[in-house]
């Protein structure tokens, strides 16, 4: 093989196995959220960033446990999060903000829909490529809802692309 060539392939794979940083994300993620009770929850996001500043989407569902007449949750969420430009030894941390609106349901005993606030944080660890393993912690604040206050803990896959 020439020596040419041999020198463009090693060049090839060593580009095509660089890390960029990501301009955009999709996470899928499965956690616990308390208030009134602990129930699951389960969701998707989306965000873009521009180096330590970024914004997300997100639609989750909290489960309802009727035994607790702890009423299930649908929140649809938009978010600003700051974060480590570059990872430290493939860990992004970051922190994050956010306001959206949610939808609470009770069996036909209540409905409600309004708005809510969200604080948070977490870490995006690098697992494979542009496949990282999530974990995330938020409080929410519901306005008129059974349960004013809530937190949310999850872990989900990312897809960085």
């Amino acid at each position: 093989m020439p020596l040419l060539l041999r020198c463009s392939l090693v060049a090839g794979m060593c580009w095509l196995a660089s890390a960029t940083p990501a301009l955009a994300d999709l996470t899928v993620f499965a956690g616990l959220q308390n208030a009134p009770v602990v129930r699951p929850t389960t969701g998707i996001s989306l965000g873009f960033g521009l180096l330590m500043v970024g914004w997300e989407v997100e639609v989750a569902r909290v489960a309802q446990s009727s035994d607790d007449l702890a009423p299930s949750i649908a929140v649809g969420t938009a978010s600003v999060y700051v974060q480590n430009p570059v990872p430290v030894s493939g860990v992004q941390f970051y922190g994050i903000a956010g306001a959206g609106a949610y939808r609470e349901h009770l069996e036909r005993l209540s409905q409600r829909t309004d708005v809510h606030a969200a604080l948070g944080g977490g870490a995006k660890i690098a697992l494979a490529g542009p496949l990282k393993l999530r974990l995330d912690y938020r409080y929410f604040r519901f306005r008129d809802a059974r349960a004013a206050d809530a937190q949310r803990v999850y872990a989900g896959l990312t897809l960085a692309f």
